[in-house]
């Protein structure tokens, strides 16, 4: 086995929500020789399961050649018989609007119960309905051809990326806009749904849905969950992206999440239903071709 190593460090962490800590001399297995301070931060903030970190500072690394002595995990699914249905998407209304400007779907009949007498048997009727949407309405998933041009579209995403994930919900404290790297740091994300629970669902369909406060994950975040192998990322906000004027059109979540692959839900609900982990994610649209946005039915399954 090669040689193991572990920095020593103090540490001084603020945290969001007020209050702070600070360590002295304190010592974490890395994975190589070699750390940067932003990186050591993420692992301590995740070695000791800190939640709702606003900064941390590093002060006085040292790196010691010494052999690991594990770390905490943090648990994240469990099992049992019963279970509960937890919805998480918005219902879809003619005439609703899911981002202002853009137009809202309009749901009419293609072929009415009274219609249909003349076509079937005495007793036997039927009703189509139609609507007719643009692709964002609603709570829908991203696929990489929404960015991307040529990448894979609603056909080219496998059932294993959309239904029955492990997730983890990162709670957003109110108030705070960017979900950032050292917030998603405590979680283990690899291979699960990431739901990020900012609490501003609670202003869909209304002027306030897409003010410029809107929360949203920062291109250094989405890095970090591209790294670490998150397979979804949702978020109960009207965009995973800052839409503020200051952000002046750029889309640095998006373009990195979708870039490798991993798929966004956007506009999701219900969230404050779901524990922190033990619960399976779904959010799976229909494989409509040439098509990189689409509504889904989100839910999750929380077993007790």
């Amino acid at each position: 086995m090669g040689e193991q190593w572990r920095a020593q460090f103090d540490a001084e962490v603020s945290f969001a929500n007020g209050g702070g800590l600070r360590t002295e001399g304190f010592r974490l297995d890395i994975p190589g020789r070699e750390i940067t301070d932003d990186d050591l931060a993420a692992l301590f903030v995740r070695h000791l399961g800190l939640l709702m970190v606003a900064d941390v500072r590093i002060s006085a690394k040292t790196i010691i050649a010494e052999p690991h002595k594990g770390g905490r995990g943090v648990a994240v699914d469990g099992s049992g018989a019963d279970r509960r249905l937890v919805e998480l998407s918005h219902v879809i209304n003619d005439g609703m609007t899911s981002l202002p400007g853009w137009p809202g779907p309009r749901i009419t009949e293609w072929l009415t119960f009274a219609a249909s007498r003349e076509r079937y048997a005495p007793g036997t009727e039927f009703h189509v309905a139609r609507i007719d949407m643009i692709a964002n309405t609603g709570t829908y998933l991203d696929t990489p051809a929404h960015r991307w041009a040529g990448r894979d579209d609603l056909t080219g995403m496998s059932l294993d990326r959309l239904a029955d994930l492990p997730g983890v919900v990162v709670r957003v404290p109110a108030g705070i806009r960017a979900v950032d790297r050292l917030m998603l740091a405590p979680y283990e994300v690899a291979g699960r749904a990431v739901l990020l629970h900012t609490g501003w669902d609670a202003h869909f369909g209304t002027e306030r849905y897409g003010a410029p406060e809107a929360p949203y994950l920062t291109g250094d975040a989405a890095q970090a969950l591209v790294d670490a192998g998150a397979a979804v990322v949702g978020i109960d906000s009207i965009n995973i992206d800052d839409m503020s004027p200051a952000a002046a059109g750029v889309r640095p979540a998006h373009s990195t999440l979708l870039a490798a692959g991993i798929p966004i839900v956007e506009h999701l609900t219900g969230l404050d239903a779901l524990p922190p982990s033990g619960f399976r994610f779904t959010a799976a649209p229909p494989m409509v071709a040439g098509m990189g946005t689409f509504p889904v039915r989100a839910f999750a399954v929380v077993n007790p």
